[in-house]
């Protein structure tokens, strides 16, 4: 007769109905990447519905991220408390009800609040599917791989929402870009009820409120002050920010350290192995995430594509990502974490490097090559990072982790559109346009677009040839900026990772 199974042997079974657990998982996961993007196809199309002022119009795409970022410790340890398929199943209803506000809001303050609601129920999304992914998938390389899938479908999903938002553009209003959110969030609660198990840590501690609060106002204070000084200058309400947003930061580490269980366990930064993956993971979705960003625009406002079109060229990202995911834990383990993470970094930098010879007429070999390689290198330096990340502690902290992890691509995706959207915006504004060019073309090029629909055929002409020139002249130097990060980056993970390797013991800290 067999033997019952210890309650050791128990909790390595492999879990039943696990890969289609991961499905759901992935399902969640893509929804909130593509929802981080999908906004970039319709921002023409809701600049001239909403009419916002060019500021307005960054906070729109800022603030869904924005908020993620500073929520993400928080959730993914509140996870650990109450249950982190509890906490996935609230946070996805509550997405597709927001999707409802963004999806019909008229004025760009509603837009601006939508959005940041919908980063609160992202917050809770985003930690919840990799600490999930941590317990359901004990053998080491199952959850290698489980990991590589549930990356290439954070990673591609940048990827696909410009062209889902190309295909619904195409036949509906701007709004639509939201309301395909609603049955993917309902599929997403019915099935994980049935197929996702429950997990939690047994001895969790109190859910810390004013750690909760610091972690929120040293994240939006940090983020908020770098896109104002990048954007502006440094004046001192943005110093200001900046400076409240690190000190709360200081104040956040400081009580972690004092309490008996924190939110997160900051000891772990003096990990070199972990600190490194965090950058490096940081610093891959920040070009991918600026490359996206400006390049939707660059190919609807300057080469003149459809929504659909915009969103089919982009389309090469994502495959380069998928495929890196699923290849880049084996690639770890037969070269080095450090060899695939730092190649990953210079693969992106050199891509970015190579388009700052973009002009209004390049041809699409060059950005469809582009695209294919920085997904590509998103997708080996993001899986094996996201995979050092959660491993660097027990499963019963792996929301804590997973949110570690998420933070760092949030607050990339965030920097990403923040610091490259803002160079292209200040060389941008610099253009000089035909007599009785209103200051709304001045805004944003989408502005000029909308500026040009309304002046004689010659004006427009000469409005729109200046400000698609500056507007590329802007990318270029975004860009070479963005070549440069990415670069240092590389040679950092490099040194950071070294001896670096896949494995399931905890970090030593």
């Amino acid at each position: 007769m067999t033997s019952p199974l210890t309650a050791e042997q128990a909790d390595t079974r492999p879990a039943p109905g696990r890969w289609i657990a991961l499905g759901v998982l992935v399902l969640a996961v893509l929804l909130v990447a593509v929802d981080a993007t999908v906004l970039g196809l319709a921002t023409p199309y809701l600049s001239e519905d909403l009419q916002p002022t060019g500021t307005q119009l960054l906070w729109i795409g800022d603030a869904y991220s924005f908020v993620i970022a500073g929520l993400l410790v928080s959730m993914g340890s509140l996870g650990d408390r109450i249950g982190r398929k509890r906490l996935l199943l609230i946070g996805a209803t509550a997405f597709g009800l927001v999707s409802l506000l963004s999806a019909y809001a008229t004025t760009p303050e509603t837009m601006i609040v939508a959005r940041a609601l919908l980063g609160v129920a992202g917050a809770t999304l985003m930690p919840s599917t990799l600490a999930l992914i941590r317990n359901i998938f004990q053998d080491q390389r199952e959850r290698s791989l489980a990991i590589g899938i549930w990356s290439a479908a954070a990673s591609a999903g940048m990827a696909v929402g410009p062209i889902v938002g190309g295909v619904l553009l195409e036949h509906f209003w701007w709004g639509s870009v939201f309301l395909i959110n609603l049955p993917v969030m309902a599929l997403l609660v019915v099935v994980g009820v049935r197929m996702l198990p429950e997990s939690r840590d047994p001895a969790p501690g109190p859910w810390d409120l004013p750690s909760v609060l610091l972690s929120l106002v040293g994240m939006v204070g940090v983020v908020y002050g770098i896109k104002e000084a990048a954007a502006h200058g440094f004046t001192w309400p943005t110093l200001a920010s900046g400076l409240l947003g690190a000190a709360a930061l200081y104040a956040f580490g400081r009580r972690q350290r004092g309490l008996p269980v924190p939110l997160v366990d900051v000891r772990l930064f003096r990990s070199r192995g972990f600190s490194g993956a965090v950058l490096a993971n940081l610093l891959t979705i920040l070009g991918l995430s600026g490359l996206l960003f400006f390049l939707s625009q660059y190919l609807q406002l300057v080469q003149d594509r459809g929504p659909m079109q915009a969103g089919l060229a982009e389309l090469p990202a994502a495959v380069g990502a998928v495929v890196a995911g699923l290849l880049a834990g084996a690639a770890a383990r037969r070269a080095s974490v450090r060899a695939v993470v730092s190649g990953g970094l210079a693969a992106i930098g050199l891509t970015l490097a190579a388009l700052t010879t973009l002009t209004q007429a390049t041809g699409y070999p060059l950005l469809g090559t582009a695209l294919l390689v920085v997904g590509f290198g998103a997708g080996l330096s993001f899986t094996v990072t996201s995979d050092v990340i959660l491993t660097a502690v027990p499963k019963e902290q792996a929301g804590a982790a997973s949110a570690v992890s998420e933070t760092a691509y949030e607050l990339g995706t965030a920097l990403g559109v923040a610091l490259l959207g803002s160079v292209v915006t200040n060389v941008y504004q610099g253009f000089t346009g035909p007599s009785g060019t209103p200051e709304a073309a001045h805004a944003s090029l989408a502005g000029a677009v909308v500026a040009a629909e309304h002046l004689p055929a010659g004006p427009a002409e000469a409005l729109l040839h200046a400000a698609r020139e500056s507007f590329v002249d802007g990318v270029a130097l975004a860009a070479g900026v963005g070549a440069g990060l990415l670069l240092l980056a590389s040679g950092m993970a490099w040194f950071l990772l070294r001896g670096q390797k896949l494995t399931d013991e905890p970090a030593e800290h």
